[in-house]
């Protein structure tokens, strides 16, 4: 595939700005000094040695030194020692990129004869003098962060090329077509990258002469055609600089080496290192290293390799190459690769030679080196090679990155061939990562229009016609249409049309709004946040840049990018192979913490058992009355002018109650299963419009006017912190006792029908002292009593509460002595820590994060030094009054791995998360089991 080129007159050339091309200043600092004159972090981790030789089987560094040298740089050394072929050259340490930023751009006094001294190294094992007129050596020079970072920084080869060395290169060679083709490719690369002049510039000047000449491919210039080509290749940097291109290759190397560093710092870094989790203070390596040619006729070439197909993870290796060509061929489109092995030209029905076929020699010692490395390390490598005139040599080696379903096969495969341990292939699959075998997906092959980006809120893909409101969503749904809820924001009362859609997107809200929380209890793809979207409900139009789409249009989310895509996309379903199973087997071995599933439905129970949840760790009830039929009868309580008018409404929930519980224990056989007493801001059931008004008034027999003054009446101006939790159980202690009703008679009758105990924890939320908990418990126990009495039964039950406030966490000893375990809410125990309304901190909280205030969202990752601490002294102080107090979480956290880890540091019994999440949890109780080497191996 030839890319599109762009033309540009040579009288409007534009550039970006151009980096420094001088030789390293001594040291000045730009920042304040701190007692030895400079930040300390720019001290060299090894006696003032900033560069490291590798080459001739020999090297300064090491595989173990990825942090110093950085991963190329550590795989080039390590492949050094390892007597694997690889060209000579040196690794500028990261340190000297923290120095780089550290120091207004410039560099230690010590690097310029350091680097010297490698290039004289260097010379010395190619037999090549840097600069020489007569026999040059040329270099390539790379970045290498500790981290990959594919293709987000700069590159240049075929340095030391100048208008007499390319004369040199063309004698040594024998061959002055490639010594030209060298040239030009070095004069846009370095131009680009260290000049600020855009690659567009050159290829319109190749094309053009192309044109002209009547060619159609690059390799079909000769070398007087390049030779012409260059001429206007160096008139034009002179046009956008105003100098001639560098000729002085040391000028040419600091240039380089300049940009490299620089490039740490561009935009597609930075964006990259955001979304990855890189930090900035990491800085990138740079390693210069002697060219070795892929472009030097038909017996060279050059080419990736993976040691095992990263897609899939089957054992063979897998990758491209290029004939007569160098590094950047492959991946620019503008040649299409050919297959490495015969079996995979076959598999691709290709009719261009495999590099097994045209090069046989190199692909053999391809073979002997991918088994050697895989070996050494442990796990699948990427590789990068070139074979110059017929020899092989190796270019890189470092870990492939890998899908989550290559990643499971792989890990497992290696454990069965006795490479690595179990642990060791549990601890090296990304929790996270198993979302994507969770949930559809997008294809990756598939075209991407993307009109609009919002937050990865919930994960997985879907496709349907746009709706604005739940009741059409339902209405589309009874129909057998599959919709995407578009909303604003949503609301409690959307459960219904969220529970009817595809997928949900909103432009309000966090990782941790409504919508988020709530589709990922379902399982359901959801954006939040989308900011650049408007939606107009009256017009039923939503709009994001140019594009406006309308009610039953066709849309796609990405709930795992936050991608918003006009059309239909194609889909991968969910496949879990038998290396899942593997490996879940494996973890749940070593792990300690309990995982338990939050599930307010049968269908969310059923999820959790299916993903191998050890009960319910958070059963919400208010979530069990928002169908139709059931909100009627909770407003008619909330607006009820006394207790008598609400026992009655109560009377008609309790049935309904009773079901729900039975159902769940009935599915969760004799798994533990906590009820949270109802907990919901008033405001979310109230009525709001006349129509509403009318409807439960008419079914209460009341005036609706008396009734929306008492909505008004109720109305609060900071709900979540307002008339809710255990505060609707003391002033309304016949809310409670229908619940504990309830669940205590759909208890007796499970017991009855199936002969299982059932063993109900029953939670008070929102305690801030042990004087509300003991209230509410006496008339649990009451009730207890009651209906053991009635049924003829012994009912075996606990009472505890959550821990959602600060005061809460204090005075937990106290609360302990009536409490028999606590679930810590984290949710709203991180609000009521920071003062911070989770669903409005979607604002703010992206700038704290990017700032550094904040290392991670406090709602999406524990705040371990605030909300963590006041977990620590809650579960100490418990714990020291009631010794096998239960300890768990509930919140959102549960299903995040590095929160997780933190419950596995303080001791908690168990986790609880949305079903979907159970994997990820289990995975990373187990990581975090192998890490503390706490395992609980049974």
């Amino acid at each position: 595939m030839v890319k599109s080129r762009s033309k540009t007159s040579r009288q409007a050339v534009k550039k970006s700005p151009a980096r420094s091309t001088r030789a390293p200043r001594r040291e000045k600092s730009a920042r304040p000094a701190n007692a030895a004159g400079k930040s300390a972090r720019s001290k060299p981790s090894s006696a003032g040695k900033w560069v490291f030789a590798f080459g001739g089987g020999k090297a300064d560094g090491r595989a173990g030194m990825r942090n110093l040298l950085g991963g190329k740089g550590a795989g080039l050394a390590e492949m050094a020692r390892l007597g694997l072929p690889v060209p000579p050259g040196f690794t500028i340490t990261t340190e000297v990129c923290t120095y780089f930023y550290d120091n207004s751009k410039s560099y230690p006094k010590q690097l310029k004869a350091q680097v010297e001294a490698a290039l004289g190294n260097v010379g010395r094992i190619t037999k090549k003098q840097f600069g020489d007129s007569e026999n040059p050596l040329l270099v390539s020079v790379r970045s290498g962060a500790r981290a990959s970072m594919p293709g987000m920084m700069d590159t240049v080869l075929n340095l030391g090329l100048n208008d007499v060395t390319v004369k040199a290169l063309a004698e040594k060679s024998g061959d002055r077509r490639f010594a030209q083709d060298s040239y030009r490719r070095f004069i846009t690369m370095y131009s680009d990258v260290v000049l600020g002049i855009e690659h567009h510039h050159f290829e319109e000047i190749l094309d053009d002469h192309k044109d002209r000449s009547g060619y159609t491919l690059d390799t079909d210039l000769d070398a007087d055609d390049w030779e012409a080509v260059i001429a206007l290749y160096k008139e034009r940097v002179e046009e956008a600089s105003g100098k001639p291109f560098p000729q002085d290759p040391r000028e040419q190397l600091w240039g380089a080496i300049s940009a490299v560093f620089g490039s740490w710092m561009n935009q597609r870094a930075i964006t990259y290192r955001r979304l990855h989790n890189i930090p900035e203070s990491w800085g990138t390596a740079v390693n210069v290293q002697a060219m070795v040619f892929g472009n030097m006729g038909e017996t060279s070439a050059t080419g990736v390799a993976f040691t095992r197909n990263p897609s899939t993870g089957e054992k063979k290796l897998y990758g491209e190459f290029l004939i007569n060509a160098q590094g950047e061929d492959v991946v620019a489109g503008i040649r299409t690769p050919q297959e490495i092995t015969e079996e995979a030209r076959k598999e691709a029905g290709s009719k261009k030679p495999s590099m097994e076929a045209e090069l046989p020699e190199a692909f053999a010692e391809l073979k002997r080196i991918y088994a050697t490395l895989e070996r050494h390390y442990r796990d699948m490598q990427d590789l990068e090679f070139t074979v110059e005139q017929g020899k092989l040599w190796m270019l890189q080696t470092r870990s492939g990155k890998r899908t989550a379903q290559a990643a499971l096969r792989i890990a497992v495969e290696l454990a069965q061939e006795k490479l690595i341990s179990r642990d060791e292939a549990v601890a090296r699959i990304d929790p996270a990562a198993l979302d994507q075998l969770l949930h559809p997906t997008i294809d990756p092959d598939a075209e991407r229009n993307v009109i609009a980006t919002g937050l990865p809120a919930s994960p997985g893909a879907a496709c349907g016609e746009i709706v604005f409101s739940s009741e059409e969503a339902e209405a589309f749904k009874n129909q057998g249409r599959k919709v995407i809820l578009v909303r604003v924001e949503t609301s409690p009362e959307d459960i219904h049309g969220m529970h009817a859609a595809e997928g949900i997107l909103t432009t309000r809200g966090g990782m941790t709004s409504h919508a988020a929380v709530v589709a990922r209890g379902m399982g359901k793809p959801c954006v939040s946040g989308a900011g650049a979207l408007r939606v107009d409900y009256r017009a039923q139009t939503m709009t994001a840049g140019g594009t406006t789409m309308t009610k039953g249009d066709i849309l796609t989310i990405d709930g795992s990018t936050g991608q918003v895509l006009a059309g239909r996309v194609p889909m991968l379903e969910p496949a879990l192979a038998g290396e899942f199973a593997t490996l879940m087997k494996w973890a749940d071995a070593v792990r300690t913490l309990k995982v338990r599933a939050n599930a307010d439905t049968p269908a969310d129970a059923r999820a959790a058992i299916k993903f191998g949840a050890e009960g319910i760790g958070l059963c919400r009830t208010e979530h069990m009355f928002f169908d139709e039929d059931r909100i009627r009868a909770v407003r008619e309580m909330i607006l009820a002018e006394d207790e008598k008018a609400r026992r009655s409404a109560l009377a008609k929930l309790l049935p309904m109650q009773r079901a729900d519980f039975a159902e769940l224990f009935k599915i969760m056989g004799d798994l533990p299963v906590t009820i949270r007493l109802l907990d919901p801001p008033l405001h979310e059931f109230l009525p709001h419009t006349d129509e509403e008004i009318a409807e439960v008034a008419a079914a209460m027999g009341a005036d609706p006017k008396r009734l929306a003054d008492r909505a008004r009446e109720l109305h609060e101006f900071n709900p979540m912190l307002g008339f809710r939790g255990c505060r609707l159980a003391i002033a309304y202690p016949e809310i409670a006792e229908m619940q504990a009703r309830a669940i205590f008679e759909a208890a007796a009758e499970v017991e009855r029908a199936t002969g299982h105990a059932v063993a109900p924890e029953i939670m008070v939320p929102l305690i801030a002292s042990k004087a509300e908990l003991d209230l509410v418990k006496a008339s649990i126990d009451a009730m207890a009593e009651k209906v053991a009495s009635e049924t003829n039964s012994k009912i075996g039950y606990q009472v505890g509460t959550m821990i959602e406030l600060p005061r809460a966490a204090l005075k937990a000893g106290e609360i302990a002595e009536t409490a028999e375990f606590f679930s810590f809410g984290t949710n709203d125990l991180t609000q009521t820590a920071f003062g911070i309304s989770r669903d409005d901190a979607a604002s703010f909280l992206n700038i704290y994060t990017a700032k550094g205030i904040l290392p991670a969202d406090p709602f999406v990752s524990i705040d371990r030094d605030g909300v963590g601490e006041l977990i620590r002294i809650a579960a100490e102080r418990g714990r020291g009054v009631r010794h096998k107090l239960k300890l768990g979480i509930c919140g959102e956290h549960g299903g995040d791995p590095a929160s997780v880890a933190f419950c596995h540091d303080v001791k908690l019994d168990y986790v609880s998360c949305s079903p979907f999440r159970v994997p990820i949890a289990r995975m990373a109780a187990a990581q975090a089991a192998i890490a503390k080497g706490t395992t609980g191996e049974k």
